[in-house]
């Protein structure tokens, strides 16, 4: 790519620039593409900026520039830029006590240690609890989670134990929405979202119409990366002053156990928005460089920022001539291009499909609540139909390529917690012998890819599946049913 000030297609407002016009190695970042692909890690997306201008970017079919993603806790960091504008706008101070902004939770004898807690303890997730309490969690509560974090135990003093929870992050939106009587997303409409020209972007509410400050945000890359580069920026877009350049400082330098105020810190410098499997943002701030992905990885942070660090921030330091420099842009773009490209669905044909298509399979008792599935084959499609106390749900699967469409198929437990309602699905389905349907469903707004591979056996069925990432159980119990 030249250098032509270019604006994207998907209108994200960055200007574009060849690696080498930004100062970038482009052989080394094909290097980590390399390295993360042995290491397991399943990239979807990459953005990559220096200098003011996105150096590289790409994404994985079916994700897309244009897709928007579920981030996960680097939703914590989003929120972080919120409650640093609300403390310039004098709101609240770092010192105030978390139990001062919600008396009418506090029972006649407080706790001395819950008493003590500030909202620096919370952001420094030293808020004295022994355990977390991630997002999936919050999500299987339908009362209030406000009253539900003071029935956390305190066991520690406030602001000496580091422990990662979402409560701690949940509890700073709850006072950002106590003080301004606006919800964390409402406040953030005109101050962050609108000025970095964010656009679309959706934040779950919790039982109290509070947005989740931990996680439930869904924006795309380039949001993410904007992010990012608002940090290494020191606060500043494009001439304006967004966070205050000391609130930026603090937030992102370390407070101990590599952690500063929701933002996650390197030895080496750099600093991160981490969310679960992979979605991130890195900051490289004194090479003027930020780096956005998204993905999927059960190992998460463990085995992402190892990569990360072996080739970064090297991929700014070490420059190639430039001849091999032009060389090297063009072998990543093509790559990049290529990664984009619809993969073939090898198709194979059963005579099972006319033997079961429109019989109900009624499923015996099970923890899930599945009653029953059935199998339509027609079109060169198979629609998938699957029955539980909700209703009955859908996917669309082609049979020799890949369908997109919406469904609200049940999951949660095998998707973080998350009910997906009219998600985006891209689907297929393959008969991987004579006898046993393969389904491959792919969220993409989403890191989840789940499969479902069906056997069926004179009249009987039988159904497992699995997804690729979760915080808890990688698979459903096996499902068994008759036709009737």
């Amino acid at each position: 790519m030249t250098d032509r000030q270019a604006i994207d297609p998907w209108s994200d407002g960055f200007r574009r620039a060849a690696p080498r016009d930004a100062g970038v190695n482009a052989a080394v970042l094909e290097a980590f593409l390399d390295d993360a692909a042995a290491t397991g890690l399943d990239i979807h997306g990459i953005m990559l900026h220096r200098a003011g201008r996105v150096a590289a970017e790409g994404w994985w079919w079916p994700y897309r520039a244009d897709r928007p993603r579920i981030m996960h806790s680097a939703t914590k960091s989003v929120m972080a830029t919120a409650i640093g504008m609300a403390l310039e706008e004098g709101r609240f101070r770092l010192q105030d006590k978390v139990v001062s902004f919600f008396p009418e939770y506090m029972p006649a004898i407080v706790d001395d240690k819950l008493a003590s807690m500030t909202v620096e303890d919370l952001l420094t997730m030293r808020a004295g609890h022994v355990d977390e309490t991630s997002g999936s969690i919050w999500r299987g509560i339908h009362t209030s989670w406000t009253a539900e974090f003071f029935k956390i135990p305190v066991v520690h003093q406030p602001g000496t134990i580091f422990m990662y929870t979402s409560a701690a992050s949940y509890m700073l939106s709850a006072i950002l929405t106590k003080v301004t009587g606006q919800t964390l997303h409402d406040y953030m409409k005109p101050r962050f979202f609108e000025p970095l020209g964010i656009v679309d972007e959706r934040w779950d509410l919790g039982p109290d119409n509070i947005n989740p400050g931990g996680n439930g945000l869904t924006m795309k890359t380039a949001d993410l990366l904007k992010l990012g580069v608002l940090h290494a920026q020191g606060g500043m877009w494009e001439g304006r002053r967004i966070l205050p350049q000391a609130w930026v400082a603090e937030a992102t330098r370390s407070h101990g156990d590599n952690y500063g105020y929701q933002w996650v810190t390197t030895a080496g410098g750099a600093y991160l928005a981490l969310g679960l499997f992979m979605q991130a943002v890195i900051v490289f701030a004194p090479y003027q460089a930020t780096v956005a992905v998204i993905g999927a990885s059960q190992e998460g942070s463990k085995a992402f920022l190892p990569v990360v660090h072996r080739y970064f921030p090297r991929a700014f330091e070490e420059q190639l001539p430039a001849g091999e420099a032009a060389a090297a842009d063009a072998h990543l773009r093509s790559r990049l291009v290529a990664a984009g490209e619809v993969p073939p669905v090898v198709a194979a044909a059963s005579g099972t499909a006319a033997r079961v298509s429109g019989r109900t399979y009624r499923i015996q008792p099970n923890p899930l609540g599945v009653t029953g599935v059935r199998f339509v084959f027609a079109n060169d499609r198979c629609l998938f139909h699957i029955a539980d106390a909700s209703g009955d749900h859908t996917v669309l699967c082609g049979l020799s390529g890949w369908i997109e469409s919406h469904t609200d198929v049940p999951g949660a437990d095998l998707h973080h917690g998350y009910a997906l309602r009219s998600a985006v699905v891209v689907a297929s389905a393959r008969w991987i012998d004579a006898h046993t349907l393969r389904m491959t469903w792919i969220f993409a707004e989403t890191a989840f890819r789940d499969t479902v591979d069906c056997c069926f056996d004179s009249g009987r069925v039988t159904l497992d599946r699995s997804v690729n990432v979760n915080s808890s159980a990688l698979s459903w119990p096996r499902l068994s049913g008759t036709y009737s």
